[in-house]
């Protein structure tokens, strides 16, 4: 399954600048069974971890997380860019492979000592997984498990950002 689910990434190269190969997931969404099998992976792999909550980075990481979070019966927090959130909030800056953001979640999302679990499609640096480790501790959280649908090895960015976690991806590229 997992070389079928490797097959429906497409790549396109120099976006969103130039050297950069953007791994587009939209073409594993469209496919039915695709997206069965990549949402049936990682809810297999986070069945027998205790956790309250699923904590979605924007914006691929809403899709993966609705979905598992609905199939595990958990929760599910929005992790957003700057200025999207409209109830008081806290925020963390982070650096992308081409550049920087902030995210931000809101201050009463999790709860002091609540077992949580991060999802995005994508790995590269990082960066942004890495912010939201900040923002669960921030909260008093503790990130139990990070979960990717891609990662990108060569970015090294489980060595170097996320390092200490436990963190699993399902293609790399």
């Amino acid at each position: 399954m997992i070389e079928k689910l490797r097959g429906l990434i497409r790549a396109i190269p120099d976006f969103p600048k130039e050297g950069i190969v953007y791994r587009d997931i939209t073409t594993l969404l469209k496919d039915p069974e695709g997206l069965k099998g990549i949402i049936d992976i990682m809810a297999e792999d986070l069945k027998d971890i205790e956790f309250d909550k699923i904590l979605g980075i924007e914006s691929r990481g809403f899709i993966f997380g609705t979905a598992l979070a609905y199939k595990l019966g958990k929760g599910l927090v929005l992790v957003r860019k700057k200025g999207k959130l409209p109830a008081e909030t806290i925020s963390a800056e982070y650096e992308l492979e081409y550049g920087s953001d902030i995210l931000e979640v809101h201050r009463d999302a999790v709860c002091e000592g609540e077992n949580i679990v991060i999802i995005d499609d994508l790995l590269a640096t990082g960066g942004t997984a890495r912010a939201v480790c900040d923002l669960a501790s921030q909260l008093g959280a503790n990130v139990k498990k990070i979960v990717f649908a891609i990662e990108l090895p060569f970015l090294k960015g489980r060595e170097t950002k996320l390092s200490g976690y436990d963190v699993v991806s399902y293609l790399e590229y």
